[in-house]
């Protein structure tokens, strides 16, 4: 890695928020969550284009990365003469919240686990160091 610790630690920090902090998500992304929030109804794909302004492929892509973090529902509507089309709403808070909560913890618990692992190394090297006098 080019970056020293530090270097990432301060990059990390500069985040603008919760989403891309935790999930990685772009502004794109933001704004096609926006739409589904501020929409009374679920909303299709081509919906979601139209309100950000942006081609049908761009916000698919975009759709697909707010599924996988759990920020959004997808939902199929059949049509009654055969064949379905899907709609996306937001996720309830309480459950985004409370899977960033568990996120925030697993990786408490991993830097934990490494920063333990750091002190068990060295602590070995600089026990075997003659001490200063």
């Amino acid at each position: 890695m080019s970056n020293s610790l530090s270097e990432q630690l301060q990059q990390d920090m500069q985040c603008e928020g919760l989403l891309e902090c935790i999930h990685g998500l772009k502004q794109l992304d933001k704004d096609c969550f926006r739409a589904m929030v501020e929409s009374e109804e679920p909303l299709t794909i081509d919906e979601v284009a139209e309100r950000v302004d942006r081609e049908r492929s761009t916000a698919y892509r975009s759709i697909q990365r707010l599924l996988q973090s759990g920020f959004i529902q997808k939902e199929q509507i059949n049509y009654d003469q055969g064949g379905y089309y899907h709609v996306y709403y937001p996720t309830d808070p309480d459950q985004i919240a409370s899977d960033m909560q568990r996120m925030l913890n697993d990786w408490y618990a991993k830097m934990g686990q490494l920063i333990q692992e750091f002190e068990d190394k060295y602590d070995e090297t600089s026990a075997d160091v003659p001490a200063q006098s």
